[in-house]
């Protein structure tokens, strides 16, 4: 009724092919294990950078507190300074305001603004000189320390603790009319410029708006409209934007 097999070759033979059947199914077994471990590793690492980005985007972003306008004390019509006081967000790291940019819309335009601590003579800004914001060039911004120096590349970061001003100039495109073609600081000062000063509809001022959008390293972003009063009563004070 059974065959069986008499033969110990025979048994051999067959043991040896089951053997290798099965060798073959573990190999197969363990290379779709690696492949599934590898694809997971990936796909955790993916994730874990997309949700760093996305905590990133919430959280590494910059408050903006006040938007004031100083006005110039030389026209009461048009402003001698733009300054915007800011923070980091809560919970944010520390947030380098050097390679932060300002997408700005204005009067004369759009721009995209970059961190400087000098002029176009390459000389280091002083808050200190009267009206020292007309000397910020077109397409750049500058920050204050709460000391109210003037903040080198190296020292113009932002702690959860600290609060900075960012100063823009107000008679530099987008705001105002001056251009990469006659920079602040060359005119600075000279009857070029006094005469483009002496023109409000030449520099921020009474009734016009602005909108920026802050964007800080990791790319977050903050949103804010500047709207200019419609009157300026005394040289040299402080209006609300």
């Amino acid at each position: 009724m059974f065959e069986f097999i008499t033969n110990p070759e025979e048994r051999g033979q067959v043991g040896i092919g089951t053997l290798i059947v099965f060798i073959a199914m573990v190999l197969v077994a363990a290379i779709a294990a690696g492949v599934l471990i590898n694809t997971a590793g990936f796909l955790q690492t993916q994730a874990e950078a997309t949700g760093q980005e996305s905590t990133d985007l919430v959280s590494e972003r910059i408050d903006v507190t006040s938007e004031v306008g100083i006005v110039s004390s030389s026209n009461t019509n048009e402003l001698a300074e733009i300054r915007l006081s800011v923070s980091g967000a809560p919970g944010a790291d520390q947030i380098d305001l050097s390679e932060t940019t300002i997408q700005a819309v204005g009067p004369n335009g759009q721009a995209n603004l970059v961190f400087t601590s000098v002029d176009a003579d390459d000389q280091d800004l002083s808050s200190g000189d009267a009206d020292f914001a007309y000397k910020i060039e077109q397409g750049e911004f500058a920050v204050l320390k709460s000391d109210g120096s003037i903040a080198t590349d190296s020292d113009a970061v932002l702690g959860d603790q600290d609060q900075f001003t960012i100063v823009v100039n107000p008679a530099a495109q987008p705001f105002g009319s001056l251009d990469d073609g006659d920079t602040a600081s060359s005119v600075y000062g000279s009857s070029q410029f006094n005469a483009i000063a002496g023109d409000p509809s030449n520099i921020f001022g009474e009734g016009e708006t602005s909108s920026l959008t802050i964007v800080s390293p990791s790319s977050a972003t903050t949103s804010v409209e500047l709207t200019a009063p419609d009157l300026f009563n005394t040289n040299g004070e402080a209006v609300r934007l």
